[in-house]
């Protein structure tokens, strides 16, 4: 698959198989997210993943829009670490492009995913921080698992929000 089929067929899954998914194929999402450019390479990322039932039943808790961990395999929280760019503030956005990263390279590997946002969102952000016992600010909730859902696609190219210059 090439980058521009992933793209097309990348999607919000909310709705998982009752099916494993390997710990390599964690590894695999968590490399590209580490291959994301960062500002000043400073890589201001940290990443918590679960496949363990109570602790994804605690993040719903602290995060209710996250209800498709009911069913997900793995759970992805993706924190930014703000003491590794101390002078340049970019760390949600380099943590933004490690989500992307990982999001694609889940649709190479037939993976489903869906993005929920933390970051800047209180308490929700105190809320997964305490979850975890982590320092770092959670930035996003990745669900990821086996589809058992096909979403439409819903974005598309608007000529009217593009100005050439």
């Amino acid at each position: 698959m090439n980058v521009t089929d992933a793209i097309r067929a990348r999607r919000s899954v909310r709705r998982y198989r009752a099916a494993e998914v390997p710990r390599e194929k964690i590894e695999a999402l968590l490399e590209a997210a580490m291959l994301a450019p960062s500002a000043v390479n400073s890589r201001p990322w940290e990443f918590y993943c679960t496949d363990k039932a109570e602790i994804k039943q605690r993040l719903m808790a602290a995060h209710p829009a996250c209800r498709m961990l009911e069913t997900a395999a793995w759970a992805i929280v993706v924190c930014g670490r703000p003491d590794l760019q101390p002078s340049h503030g970019y760390w949600p956005q380099d943590c933004a492009a490690a989500v992307e990263n990982i999001l694609l390279q889940a649709v190479e590997l037939g993976l489903g995913t869906c993005w929920c946002g933390c970051y800047p969102s209180e308490p929700r952000t105190g809320q997964v921080q305490k979850v975890l016992g982590c320092t770092s600010v959670p930035l996003a909730l990745i669900a990821v698992g086996v589809p058992a859902e096909a979403p439409a696609q819903k974005g598309f190219y608007d000529p009217s929000r593009v100005t050439f210059l």
